[in-house]
């Protein structure tokens, strides 16, 4: 960094005790529900809990909320009985705050290094029976970003960081892979399944997997969502990580036209993922990104600084990982 910077932004102030102890529960909490999450996963097919049907308005009322702790309680007693499946849990919790962990990790180094105040990681813990026990980490930055140069790395350091863990649990996962047993659901019974993107597809073909379908492990299903959340990270949109690459390298008009063409591909491709995969996913991720489209980006102190080869050569790199991350439809449900 030049001497001017330093004189601007001479260092970024230290976590205090207190940050570090909030910052530290909320990554043990997120710890737990994610270990929950991938038990869930892992296990077959958990019986339902025994809540007796609901007598009357108050009754229905009720009848939620038993249900789920009634649900609870049996996951619960299915670990204690299976404790194999609480170490599943545990390495795909372990796994995906591995991938998360290190993709925050290079958005707060980058903040460090050029002088610019952020916090710490907030990991954000969610109960069962969501999916992946958690909405994944952030950090939230203090102060003016100094630089074009600035805003770039510290955009793309946290996805390619996080892309670089991802391959080595993506390729346990396939080390440690067996081939699903047919499928055999119930009459009416929901089947969820995980559409993988193409990082995964090409890992498989050295191990001849490329067209086998595998059965679920707890490597293969945290590189799966650290892909997704990889690739919704990556979106040339508002203050995603995508969008601040973009308004780097582009500038701010390019980065208002890509925003759009995003939202606008996601709006198109949300009621097809309804109809040929029966998952409205595509409705949520719409949603998000209009709302952050109503986010201003933030301008940095000086954005005359060119790039440079290097970064424009990142910021091709960057679109690869975005390519090998990307499905447009992640679940099907049958």
């Amino acid at each position: 960094m030049s001497e001017s910077l330093r004189s601007v932004y001479p260092f970024a102030a230290r976590p205090t005790a207190r940050e570090w102890t909030r910052h530290a529960g909320l990554f043990l909490l997120t710890a737990l529900t994610a270990t929950w999450a991938g038990l869930s996963l892992m296990a077959p097919e958990i019986p339902e809990p025994s809540v007796a049907e609901p007598a009357g308005p108050f009754g229905y009322l009720l009848f939620v909320p038993r249900y789920y702790v009634g649900w609870i309680a049996s996951v619960a007693y299915y670990a204690y009985a299976n404790p194999s499946f609480i170490a599943d849990g545990a390495k795909f919790a372990a796994s995906l705050l591995s991938i998360l962990l290190a993709h925050e990790a290079g958005h707060y180094i980058a903040c460090r290094l050029y002088g610019v105040e952020a916090t710490l990681p907030f990991f954000i813990p969610m109960p069962p029976p969501f999916m992946a026990g958690t909405l994944g980490a952030f950090i939230k930055i203090r102060s003016p970003i100094p630089s074009r140069r600035a805003l770039f790395d510290i955009g793309v350091a946290g996805p390619l960081a996080g892309f670089v863990v991802i391959i080595p649990v993506a390729l346990l996962g396939l080390l440690t892979a067996a081939p699903a047993p047919p499928p055999a659901p119930a009459p009416g019974a929901v089947v969820i399944a995980f559409n993988d993107p193409l990082l995964l597809r090409l890992l498989a073909w050295p191990f001849g997997l490329h067209d086998t379908n595998l059965a679920l492990n707890p490597f293969l299903i945290a590189a799966w969502f650290g892909l997704l959340v990889t690739s919704l990270n990556l979106l040339p949109v508002g203050q995603l990580d995508g969008g601040h690459a973009a308004y780097a390298v582009f500038g701010a008009r390019a980065h208002r036209l890509l925003g759009r063409a995003a939202f606008a591909g996601m709006v198109v491709l949300a009621p097809l993922g309804w109809l040929w995969h029966g998952v409205p996913s595509g409705f949520l991720y719409a949603v998000l990104l209009f709302v952050m489209l109503r986010i201003r980006h933030p301008q940095a102190t000086d954005e005359s600084d060119p790039l440079g080869r290097t970064r424009r050569l990142v910021a091709a790199a960057t679109l690869l990982v975005f390519i090998l991350s990307f499905t447009p439809f992640p679940l099907a449900v049958k």
